[in-house]
């Protein structure tokens, strides 16, 4: 529907990136435009918001300011932006400036391109005070996206009000009362034996000894990249895991007990053992980009660049390089291992979430920690 047409809701399309709202305040006929692509959910949410704005009109509480505070109506109506007129977007760029020198790149990241391409869209022109916990609801209830994700969404949000608290802005903050949406973990897709065999029967070379090792070491993806020869113990038989690669960055592991020594399994050390000729004296990295002959930038890299044709080419269910993790712990567990070793062998701080993930896995609890293992894959004599 173009600008202009009759529109009985009272909310039209003013352009391609813009929502037209229309309402009387004062015996004077508003028209205000609201910054959002005018799709199917955009639009649901303008009614609403109209829906609002005619209830507190109705009621008297009806802010003009806090709803459209770069309104030029305001001035004409005689109306004041009140006390506290910083506007959501403001405050949201604000925050993440402070916040670049205190969270984790990768989590910078994350939240700052959340806050571009999503709040400050939607909310950006709210006042912080008048932000509240029901416009906030139905913004995040209109996101075409897991609710996993939508939660993710609200954080910044959520961090740069909870802000706003401690510098006495406001008095508390409207997220508060937004609970997140309940959402479930994925369940974990290892890879069935003859699957293993397919994958690694349709690559070769440094593709082959890096996908063979991230599923007979579970290591995590960005371990898995940062990996370097010097954290190969050969004689004690252990991988050590210090550190990972984030968004082409070398960090600290993903927690504390991220930092662990994993027993160096033979069909890993086989891997290593044939690695050598690529890369034990080009480079400290262990695993490399053989197109570009130079160390994995990203985890994306591996996904886009090997995994994805590597998984149409063998005829395997498609399921993320993080399953890989999955079947070394399924494996290991199978085999009777004790829990709470294959926990410490993963990084996990303690064996709870194995019982949860991979509880299914666990025919009992063994003494033996890493003999079964062993003794399984001599006696299968396993790729």
């Amino acid at each position: 529907m173009g600008r202009g047409a009759s529109n009985t809701s009272g909310v039209e399309t003013a352009s391609k990136s813009s929502i037209l709202i229309t309402f009387a305040y004062n015996g004077v006929r508003c028209r205000e435009t609201i910054k959002l692509k005018p799709t199917a959910s955009n639009i649901k949410f303008a009614q609403r918001k109209r829906s609002t704005i005619l209830h507190e009109i109705g009621i008297g509480t009806f802010d003009y300011a806090s709803h459209f505070p770069n309104s030029k109506r305001l001035k004409k109506l005689g109306l004041s932006k009140g006390n506290n007129n910083l506007l959501v977007a403001d405050a949201l760029n604000d925050y993440i400036k402070i916040a670049e020198r205190e969270i984790e790149y990768s989590t910078f990241k994350d939240y700052s391109s959340i806050i571009k391409a999503h709040l400050i869209p939607a909310l950006g022109e709210y006042t912080v005070c008048g932000l509240t916990p029901s416009i906030i609801r139905e913004f995040r209830n209109n996101l075409p996206i897991s609710a996993k994700r939508a939660n993710n969404i609200l954080i910044p949000l959520r961090r740069m009000l909870a802000q706003q608290v401690e510098d006495e802005l406001i008095e508390k903050s409207p997220a508060d009362a937004v609970k997140n949406l309940k959402a479930k973990p994925p369940e974990p897709e290892p890879f069935t034996p003859n699957e293993v065999t397919a994958i690694l029967e349709n690559c070769e070379g440094q593709i082959r000894n890096y996908f063979k090792f991230a599923i007979w070491s579970g290591l995590r993806t960005s371990e898995l990249i940062a990996l370097e020869w010097g954290d190969i113990d050969f004689i004690g038989g252990f991988i050590c895991v210090r550190r990972a690669s984030v968004l082409g960055k070398i960090k600290k592991t993903k927690t504390d007990s991220g930092m662990r020594d994993v027993m160096l399994l033979p069909p890993a050390l086989d891997v290593l053992n044939d690695q050598k000729q690529h890369t034990f004296l080009a480079n400290e990295r262990i695993f490399h980009n053989p197109l570009t002959n130079s160390p994995w930038a990203t985890c994306v890299q591996v996904r886009d660049t090997a995994w994805k044709h590597l998984i149409k080419k063998s005829g395997v269910k498609y399921r993320k390089p993080y399953n890989c993790r999955h079947t070394y712990a399924s494996t290991l567990l199978s085999a009777g291992e004790n829990p709470m070793w294959v926990a410490q062998q993963m990084g996990h701080k303690d064996w709870s979430m194995i019982i949860r993930v991979y509880g299914r896995w666990i025919p009992e609890v063994a003494q033996n920690t890493g003999g079964k293992i062993k003794a399984l894959i001599e006696a299968k004599k396993a790729i």
